[in-house]
């Protein structure tokens, strides 16, 4: 029975995909900052350190499987937080947890991004010099003076770099023999999608993304893709960015893939 720790577990598509990996077959490690196997917070240093401390000491320092979930939206205050828990959040456990997952059973991770982060190249990114160089207080800096535009910044920079960083580990964590992946979702129903639509300044915008299947997702559709990139299944599937975003990568971006 594979051992896989998920992000972000107590609701949306964390949650959806916490029950889709029990459903096929593992036992999950939840953790969020409440209702979780795991309570932590992932915004901090001292947080994601205490995290992935827990996780190791819970899983005997072997894990089969890791699912990153956790995130937070553009309407998050303040914006800083978003990049901490995007980036510097997924990123760490990425780092602290690839140990334990060279010692699981054909071991592989999936990290959620997001559509959005096609939308902001890396060569556009303002964010992607201090987000390579591991420098969190100088992208809060950026963001937070960023005034009004914070926000989206902090959410489409933070996903675009996090998807750069999952390919720029793809070498060395197939040497290491563990699949690394990202899955980017479109609009998706979820608490942190119902947070942004009560926001003002964002509340029009998400009405109207709009993809060519008109509606949005459901976090179990989002989490049967996770589940399929975890199986055995997708076991020649490597440093790859899946869109389950309706179409609006294609729309968007027909001639860019």
């Amino acid at each position: 029975m594979p051992l896989t720790l998920v992000t972000g577990s107590a609701s949306g598509i964390g949650a959806a995909t916490a029950q889709a990996l029990r459903d096929a077959g593992h036992t999950v490690i939840g953790v969020d900052l409440r209702q979780a196997d795991i309570t932590g917070d992932l915004s901090t240093a001292g947080g994601r350190q205490a995290i992935v401390a827990q996780a190791l000491a819970l899983s005997k320092g072997t894990l089969d499987g890791l699912v990153l979930c956790a995130g937070l939206g553009a309407q998050t205050q303040p914006a800083s937080r978003v990049t901490s828990v995007n980036y510097f959040g997924a990123v760490e456990l990425l780092d602290g947890l690839l140990p334990a997952l060279q010692q699981g059973q054909a071991p592989a991770a999936v990290v959620i991004s997001s559509v959005a982060s096609a939308m902001l190249p890396w060569e556009k990114n303002p964010l992607a010099a201090a987000f390579e160089a591991g420098d969190e207080a100088r992208a809060s800096a950026i963001v937070m003076g960023a005034g009004a535009q914070g926000g989206n910044l902090a959410y489409a920079g933070s996903k675009n770099a996090l998807t750069v960083a999952v390919r720029q580990r793809a070498a060395a964590w197939g040497r290491a023999g563990v699949r690394l992946n990202t899955l980017a979702p479109g609009a998706t129903e979820t608490p942190l999608l119902q947070a942004g639509l009560q926001d003002a300044r964002y509340s029009e915008s998400i009405k109207n993304f709009v993809a060519p299947i008109a509606r949005r997702a459901e976090p179990r559709e989002i989490a049967s893709v996770v589940a399929f990139l975890m199986s055995t299944a997708a076991s020649f599937v490597h440093g790859a960015q899946l869109y389950v975003d309706g179409g609006i990568d294609a729309v968007t971006r027909p001639t860019q893939f």
